[in-house]
């Protein structure tokens, strides 16, 4: 259910952790690569469920868990790539040990990357920024921020399909 929209931001409220998945099935349907998704918010608010429902949608064969222990999860289906990173511990510096750079430039890749404040001054400028906020019982609060003209689409898209 969508909560608030403008047009570069939407609110999106999700009741349980389907309706989370759900909602990132909607948005893996518009992904073509090459688009850039950050995800925030507290521990246990619905990030790696998020990036759960891209990849079921997506059809990739292994089902993604957090990327916390390991930096750095792929996840393929043959026609694309999903790269889920987890930024807490990491800085700038350490972006370039991890790839990220060949990342943004794979053509067929979605990159799906939690915790992105530390690499602030590396963010591109295209990019779709999602935001979890536990809410009472099972809810969440899903705020999505649209940064440029491929996420723009992405979001408008999505408050369309969403209804």
């Amino acid at each position: 259910m969508i909560l608030w929209k403008k047009k570069d931001s939407s609110i999106f409220k999700s009741r349980s952790e389907e309706d989370t998945r759900r909602l990132a099935a909607f948005l893996a349907e518009l992904l073509s690569g090459g688009e850039v998704i950050f995800l925030r918010g507290p521990i246990g608010a619905g990030k790696t469920t998020f990036v759960k429902g891209v990849a079921e949608a997506l059809g990739m064969p292994a089902s993604p868990v957090s990327a916390s222990f390991s930096l750095l999860k792929q996840y393929r289906n043959g026609a694309m790539t999903v790269y889920h990173i987890d930024l807490f511990r990491l800085k700038s510096a350490d972006m370039a040990n991890l790839g990220f750079e060949e990342m943004l430039e794979n053509e067929k890749a979605v990159i799906l990357a939690e915790w992105p404040d530390p690499i602030a001054d590396m963010l591109p400028r295209d990019r779709l920024e999602i935001s979890f906020e536990l809410l009472k019982g099972d809810g969440r609060r899903i705020a999505a921020e649209s940064h440029g003209e491929v996420s723009g689409r992405l979001l408008d898209s999505l408050k369309n399909s969403f209804e």
